[in-house]
């Protein structure tokens, strides 16, 4: 197969050019529907005039459906993506790329999705989907499974589907809750994936940032040591990757703080760690949940995090811990690691 591509691209490049971009179309057309000509132009970077060239194309194979309130795919049409998934892999060469990030991170593997997630926010749903997958994958030998919270994560519930397994499954918040939007919360999300697949959840309602009072006093209540056992006994964890600055403003942290991570030059964070690009521990915030120390090798632990300015929080999460040994990411992210 490769070799076969490997001469295409030689003597009929215009070919797998214009397969690509057919196929992006498909896409985004199966993650947006239904959508309007003028969004997929802007969105797919193509002008109108193209656009309309190669949605008559597809329109007239019988692979869209175009109606007043937007385009759709056919069913012909979702089956020639499903069938055309595995070759254009190969083409873009995303099967290349996962291996050779693997091997530069050394971490035990990489799941890819070709896109941008700062360009384009059907990228995000990709990544949540390859997410589920790999969750349905693991949960029939991993029953209690820990969420952080997040806007990935939340796109990862609305992708979950229940199965024979699902059902004897425990979700979790892995930690306390972040100030942002309640769809994004940790205790939302598990809530949310527990219903999708007919599972059961236990919630965490304390905030992510606490006093050393405070704290001290909530590890003191049995109800709390109860719960939080229970988190840290979680055999998969399901986690996003931020961006150090991103993530301190979201928490409202103190100023002093802030000038901490821009002296440090802190890059990544997740758990409530802030990494710099070496993957030092420059700053944690206390919190109840999930600690780094917590991510044994025993764990399945699931890393998702897309978009080409995520790239070096990314790396720095690496390399700041070896517990992550899955990592979902997009093709922007990816390309710009192997670059640096």
């Amino acid at each position: 197969m490769q070799i076969l591509l490997d001469i295409q691209k030689k003597l009929l490049p215009d070919l797998l050019e214009t397969m690509q971009k057919r196929y992006n179309i498909l896409r985004y057309v199966k993650a947006m529907e239904p959508v309007g000509r003028r969004s997929l132009a802007n969105h797919l970077q193509l002008t109108e005039r193209t656009l309309r060239s190669e949605v008559d194309f597809l329109k007239n194979q019988n692979l869209l459906e175009v109606h007043s309130s937007g385009m759709n795919l056919s069913q012909e049409g979702r089956e020639l993506l499903e069938q055309l998934e595995g070759i254009m892999r190969e083409v873009m060469g995303i099967n290349i790329l996962e291996q050779r990030l693997r091997e530069m991170l050394q971490i035990d593997e990489v799941i890819i999705v070709s896109g941008n997630c700062d360009e384009s926010p059907w990228v995000k749903k990709e990544l949540a989907k390859a997410c589920a997958a790999r969750m349905k994958h693991e949960w029939k030998n991993r029953r209690t499974i820990a969420i952080t919270g997040g806007s990935t994560m939340a796109a990862v519930a609305d992708s979950l589907v229940s199965d024979e397994y699902s059902k004897g499954v425990t979700f979790v918040p892995a930690r306390g809750g972040v100030g942002e939007m309640s769809q994004n919360q940790a205790n939302t999300i598990v809530e949310k994936m527990a219903q999708k697949v007919h599972a059961s959840y236990k919630v965490l309602y304390v905030p992510d940032q606490l006093s050393d009072e405070v704290y001290a006093s909530l590890m003191k209540e049995p109800s709390m040591k109860e719960v939080i056992a229970r988190i840290k006994s979680a055999e998969m964890v399901i986690h996003g990757i931020g961006e150090a600055l991103v993530m301190a403003e979201r928490r409202k942290s103190e100023p002093s703080v802030l000038t901490r991570l821009v002296e440090q030059k802190a890059v990544g964070e997740a758990f409530g760690y802030y990494f710099s690009e070496s993957g030092e521990v420059v700053h944690k915030v206390l919190t109840v949940g999930l600690q780094l120390e917590d991510l044994t090798p025993e764990k399945k632990v699931i890393a998702v995090a897309g978009g080409k300015k995520k790239a070096k929080a990314i790396q720095s999460y690496i390399r700041g811990t070896h517990a992550t040994t899955v990592l979902i990411t997009d093709e922007a992210a990816a390309r710009e690691l192997i670059s640096d």
